[in-house]
């Protein structure tokens, strides 16, 4: 019933309110003589009826319903009373046009109601008693006044109504405005957690794959440190040095949290003999195959994406494999080679599975690279059988550019 307003809102249309009452009372004594004057009862109810109406006036934003309803009242008390037009009548205007554009959906057509029921009401208590006390009526005069009401009723629907309708086109704008913003929120929100799921990604790529490389190499190294005390030493290089590499990239993910407007530099195809020394260093019997091979460059995004999924699969490698090779298949199909004449990079990673392990079981991993291959355009599996662990996926290259989560499953129901 009471809407919020601020205080600067509220003090505002209470002191309206109150220069309104005072100029309303002022004319009212003005145009009926001395107060102290024989009508000084008429000039009371008169007053009162003003400040009544006027408190309409000040409710009007906080409570357009009860504002509604005390105009009413103070109408009412107002024909009762035989008064003829007041200068405070003048706020019921004020009033009509809160309930269409602050009220409720109730109190919204109730004004609209109003408007032509307070015209008729202004009609009949205008010209009916003067009508009904003229005795023998001359001719014309009964017509005459039934022109009038028709004249009067017209003016002050007119009148209400364009009130109203001031207040149902503000109205109109302020849920226009209400859902642009609420659209601008959802879109802000839909960006931050896009750009969240994108940080975390790659931050799962990155620390991820560096830990298992990291964990893999520890474990070499209590191993060999009292045998072969230069491997220890080796895989203790090897472990600084992709802990290093790893706090690097971790600070540029943190940069990009800081700065979204300023990306840092992103892996690209020509990084991968770096990932690939990375997992061998680790002890992995790592066979690469890329055939056919590339022709010209790629798309930033599909080398980003490229990159962020073997580094997944060769991670998950890592940490589920049997100890066995893995393999690694990069086909770039142009598109004057592709059969549907859509040039795609096909990836596929393969490696047997530690007993007991399940990689399909937990974890961000595999759902990330699925993301990144949607976001791309492109399509991703995962599978394991007869103990072997299979990554498979295709991407398009030749248009392919980052899209939005929402863009990517558009994307995945109309294929």
């Amino acid at each position: 019933m009471f809407r919020p307003l601020t205080t600067t809102q509220l003090t505002f249309d209470v002191l309206l309110a109150v220069a309104g009452f005072l100029l309303s009372v002022a004319i009212t004594v003005g145009m009926s003589g001395d107060l102290w004057q024989p009508d000084v009862v008429h000039d009371i109810v008169a007053i009162a009826v003003t400040a009544v109406v006027c408190a309409a006036f000040a409710l009007r934003r906080k409570a357009p319903g009860l504002a509604l309803g005390v105009a009413w009242v103070s109408a009412i008390a107002q024909m009762a009373a035989g008064l003829p037009p007041l200068p405070g009548n003048i706020a019921i205007f004020g009033v009509l046009y809160a309930t269409a554009a602050y009220g409720t959906r109730l109190v919204f057509w109730l004004g609209f109601a109003s408007a032509f029921v307070g015209a008729v009401v202004i009609a009949v208590y205008l010209l009916v008693p003067p009508l009904l006390g003229l005795g023998e009526n001359p001719p014309g005069v009964v017509s005459n006044y039934l022109g009038a009401a028709v004249a009067i009723f017209v003016s002050a629907v007119l009148a209400l109504l364009l009130s109203w309708t001031v207040g149902a086109l503000v109205r109109t704008g302020i849920r226009a405005r209400e859902n642009r913003l609420a659209q601008q929120r959802a879109e802000a929100d839909a960006a931050a957690e896009h750009e969240r799921g994108r940080i975390a990604r790659d931050m799962h790529d990155v620390v991820a794959h560096s830990l298992a490389v990291v964990i893999a190499q520890a474990d070499g190294a209590r191993y060999a440190a009292a045998a072969d005390p230069a491997a220890a030493t080796r895989a203790l290089e090897t472990i600084s040095s992709t802990a290093r590499a790893a706090l690097s990239d971790v600070r540029l993910l943190l940069t990009q949290l800081r700065h979204s407007q300023a990306d840092g530099p992103q892996p690209t195809l020509a990084d991968l003999e770096g990932l690939y020394a990375h997992v061998r260093a680790a002890g992995v019997d790592l066979r690469v195959d890329v055939d056919p091979a590339p022709r010209g460059e790629a798309p930033g995004a599909v080398q980003l994406a490229v990159f962020r999924i073997l580094q997944e699969a060769l991670t998950n490698a890592l940490r589920h494999g049997d100890g066995g090779p893995v393999d690694v298949r990069l086909s770039w199909i142009d598109a004057a080679r592709a059969e549907d004449g859509r040039a795609e990079v096909r990836i596929e990673v393969r490696n047997g599975i530690r007993a007991g392990a399940e990689p399909n079981e937990g974890g961000h991993g595999l759902i990330g690279m699925s993301e990144r291959a949607s976001l791309v355009g492109g399509r991703l599996t995962t599978a394991s059988w007869n103990g072997q662990f299979v990554v498979s996926g295709t991407i398009p290259y030749d248009q392919a550019v980052p899209r939005t989560p929402a863009e990517a499953a558009e994307r995945e129901e109309t294929r």
